[in-house]
């Protein structure tokens, strides 16, 4: 069972590091990832860093990365 819930204030997450694209404007307008413990990774709002995150597992994560790299999303922009 996961550690963390979907949902959860991302800022009762602990012992995590939080990353953003450094294509982050000055506004903070971009989404943070941190990698769990356990493997799954949380997803945060950069302009609401207190939450709340959603939960993906490791397999769920690769796919959209998966996707995104093969232009899958770029409609979802602009």
């Amino acid at each position: 069972m996961a550690a963390y819930e979907n949902g959860v204030r991302a800022d009762s997450i602990s012992r995590v590091k939080w990353v953003k694209a450094t294509a982050s404007d000055a506004y903070n307008d971009c989404v943070e990832i941190a990698k769990l413990p356990d493997g799954e990774v949380a997803v945060r709002n950069s302009r609401y860093p207190e939450g709340p995150a959603l939960i993906f597992t490791p397999s769920e994560i690769a796919a959209f990365l998966d996707g995104s790299s093969k232009g899958e999303f770029d409609g979802m922009t602009g």
